[in-house]
């Protein structure tokens, strides 16, 4: 995945799941997935899994931002938005 001449190293975790890709050109972030399937009771929390680490140049970092559409339709949100991917972290994103 590369754009404004940055180049970031994505690996596969889950062989299944799509990597992330911008949904329309300009986009100022890309669309994470996962291939789990989550139904959360009222107040409930859940992790998971989105099957891709990145590899950012140090100085970096990545952010996972909720959808505002699926908070205000479900009232689904991410408990620390946003989610701080830093240049040193390897781990599978979550």
């Amino acid at each position: 995945m590369s754009g404004a001449g940055l180049e970031v190293l994505i690996r596969r975790v889950d062989p299944d799941v799509p990597l992330p890709e911008y949904a329309q050109p300009g986009d100022a972030g890309a669309d994470l997935r996962t291939t789990v399937d989550c139904e959360l009771a009222p107040g409930e929390r859940a992790v998971l899994p989105t099957g891709v680490s990145v590899a950012l140049p140090e100085g970096y970092a990545g952010f996972v931002h909720p959808r505002s559409g699926l908070a205000a339709r479900c009232g689904v949100a991410l408990v620390n938005a946003p989610g701080t991917i830093d240049a040193g972290y390897r781990g599978e994103i979550k």
